[in-house]
């Protein structure tokens, strides 16, 4: 599983560039997209541990379960390969 994972941050993001060169409306669709998650996952994020400040939890270990909240995954998951599309393109660029 653990090499499915590190495959596909190599993988996806590829195909990411090939699909935007094929259809270059798809490069504003993965920017809108960047921008949608990491508003859904800087909220989910913050209303967590405010939350946790607010309840005076002494132990952190409250914040844990925000890894639990299936949409805070999703979301930080296509920022990580968001992130790697966005270094592979401007690489490309500067060759």
């Amino acid at each position: 599983m653990k090499i499915i994972l590190v495959a596909s941050t190599i993988v996806v993001p590829l195909i990411m560039i090939y699909l935007r060169k094929k259809i270059s409306k798809l490069a504003i669709v993965f920017n809108i997209l960047a921008v949608i998650f990491v508003i859904i996952f800087g909220s989910i994020a913050s209303t967590s541990i405010y939350q946790i400040i607010i309840d005076d939890a002494v132990f952190m270990t409250k914040i844990h379960a925000l890894f639990l909240n299936e949409l805070f995954l999703i979301s930080g998951a296509y920022i990580g390969l968001y992130v790697i599309y966005r270094l592979m393109v401007l690489t490309l660029e500067e060759r």
